[in-house]
């Protein structure tokens, strides 16, 4: 672009805060350390970048995230900062006299490739499995602390970006070396990425989170070899897998906008291997934690958007799983006639017979169904309990019923459900007795979605005529969660 600033000088894109800053996208932390070491003001940043004041200002603050490739540019070319220190390929301007080159860190530029002209390019793909995984698995203490405060896209910016899935995959470059995976080389990698899941499902996130995130980062290094076409479309298959395991590890870590990047990268991978069911799962997750940060109407469209996909491909199992997602966001609306008629499409689905479907969906059974109802019933018991809360109790207690302790995350969220059902109709009695099985169960699990729930029983817990029993489930309530 025309306009720009001094170039920033060696002493200032030689620090390696800003280094830092710059290789994870931190544009809070970059500017208020241009700010700071090369002395332009906010309104200097902003006519550079071609940004408004106020824009700078949003950035500076943490209110606003720059995730697009088109604005990284615009702040790389504006401020003159090297392509290789942001992910992007050389720009045009490097090179000449005036640019400077410090030392940067060996990275991969193929993330560049995720441009507005070709966003759903399988190449951009891997470029961007490389970059969420290589800053990921070096978080260090602080940037964790930034990542875990960092909110999820929502609104037009998250929707929008989205639209490529529907749309056929752009040709990728062949790359030069040669890769020699087989098919017994992927049917291990199929069955390490089930085995993740399966971690994931009866843990939680948590330290296993690394182990899925190495795994995903050897994938892509694969991916960036040139492999037979058979074998790179599973492996993208594989991709996808990994990083839908990895943005729900990342979301019941309590990070938000980490896990939403993840799934973005499940979709993308989904994509380039032609799995639209898959696919469809994953726009499932990403409306879950719409629906859990209290955004219901990005989360119907995100479901209305995986239905399209799959409206005359999907098995049983997987138009249920979409029939409560579209139940929960009606619920979280409070249109309670269209969450009971989405629930009863879900029923019959689940009912219907139909060819088998894959393995990730196997979950989604008669238990499932009827937890992730309760769940649903019980949110609506809030406002009127007596109205809802026999009933949720009752759908909760036939998913504990049915799947047991093996499902310890989903069976720790049950006995939370019950127990809140059990204080919302003053049954005290029930309401201790529920509270202990709770917390047994939620024992078992690192899920930090678990912990979040346990801690909003404490509150019914509370008081000067607390009966004593219910002092007693306070006590392990406080207990478990210093833990």
């Amino acid at each position: 672009m025309d306009t720009h600033v001094n170039p920033l000088d060696n002493d200032v894109l030689g620090r390696d805060d800003l280094r830092r800053a710059l290789d994870e996208h931190d544009f809070a932390a970059a500017f208020t350390l241009i700010k700071k070491w090369a002395g332009l003001s906010q309104n200097k940043i902003a006519t550079a970048c071609d940004l408004t004041p106020g824009k700078v200002s949003n950035i500076i603050s943490g209110q606003h995230h720059v995730t697009s490739i088109s604005v990284i540019r615009r702040i790389a070319d504006g401020l003159r900062i090297p392509g290789a220190m942001l992910g992007l390929s050389p720009r045009p301007w490097e090179g000449q006299p005036s640019a400077p080159a410090p030392p940067v860190k060996d990275r991969s530029p193929s993330e560049d490739s995720l441009s507005e002209e070709v966003p759903w390019r399988p190449d951009a793909t891997v470029g961007l499995a490389d970059h969420l995984t290589r800053s990921d698995l070096v978080l260090n203490r602080r940037t964790a602390t930034r990542a875990l405060s960092a909110a999820a896209i929502t609104g037009a910016a998250l929707l929008d970006s989205l639209e490529g899935w529907l749309q056929p995959a752009g040709a990728t470059p062949r790359a030069a070396r040669r890769g020699r995976l087989g098919a017994r080389d992927l049917d291990a990698l199929e069955t390490t990425a089930q085995a993740f899941r399966a971690w994931d499902h009866q843990y939680g996130g948590g330290l296993r989170r690394k182990a899925v995130l190495g795994q995903l980062s050897e994938v892509a290094a694969s991916l960036d070899e040139h492999q037979d076409a058979r074998i790179e479309r599973r492996l993208y298959g594989v991709m996808a897998q990994l990083a839908g395991t990895a943005a729900t590890m990342a979301w019941d870590s309590g990070l938000q906008r980490r896990a939403q990047d993840y799934y973005r990268l499940a979709l993308r991978s989904a994509h380039a291997a032609g799995d639209t069911l898959y696919g469809a799962n994953v726009l499932a997750g990403m409306a879950r934690q719409m629906l859990c940060a209290d955004h219901p109407q990005d989360a119907l469209e995100l479901v209305r958007f995986a239905q399209d996909g799959v409206r005359t491909m999907a098995g049983p199992r997987l138009r249920a799983m979409l029939h409560t997602r579209e139940a929960w966001a009606y619920a979280a609306m409070g249109r309670r006639v269209a969450f009971q008629r989405a629930s009863a499409r879900a029923g019959e689905a689940l009912s219907s017979s139909g060819a088998e479907e894959p393995y990730w969906i196997s979950y989604f059974d008669a238990a499932e169904l009827a937890g992730v109802t309760g769940g649903r019933l019980l949110e609506l018991a809030r406002i009127d309990p007596h109205g809802h809360a026999p009933t949720a109790a009752r759908d909760i207690r036939t998913a504990l019923d049915q799947r047991g302790p093996e499902a310890s995350r989903s069976h720790a969220l049950d006995w939370i459900g019950l127990a809140e059902c059990s204080f919302l109709l003053g049954d005290v009695t029930g309401a201790a007795e529920t509270t202990r099985h709770a917390v047994s169960a939620a024992a078992h699990t690192q899920s930090g979605r678990v912990r979040h729930q346990l801690a909003q029983l404490y509150p019914y817990t509370v008081g000067r005529h607390v009966p004593g029993p219910l002092r007693e489930a306070r006590d392990q309530i406080r207990d478990l969660l210093a833990t």
